[in-house]
């Protein structure tokens, strides 16, 4: 749950910037869509490596190269 703290001076525009910040930071809307369906333990793992040989290859250059 996200708690704005608002000055009664404080307009609404500039709350929901706020909120809107702190919602971005906590990743809830990831999270969510992340929970929507199960993966396994496996194919998570194997989604990283893949991200990583990729970042790998783009970062050496190799891929240019094909």
């Amino acid at each position: 749950m996200l708690i704005i703290d608002s000055k009664d001076c404080e307009s609404i525009d500039k709350a929901l910037k706020k909120y809107k910040k702190k919602f971005e930071k906590a990743h809830i809307l990831i999270q969510l869509r992340e929970r929507q369906t199960y993966t396994k333990k496996s194919i998570r793992r194997r989604a990283t490596i893949l991200k990583a040989v990729y970042r790998q290859e783009v970062v050496s250059g190799a891929r240019d190269a094909k």
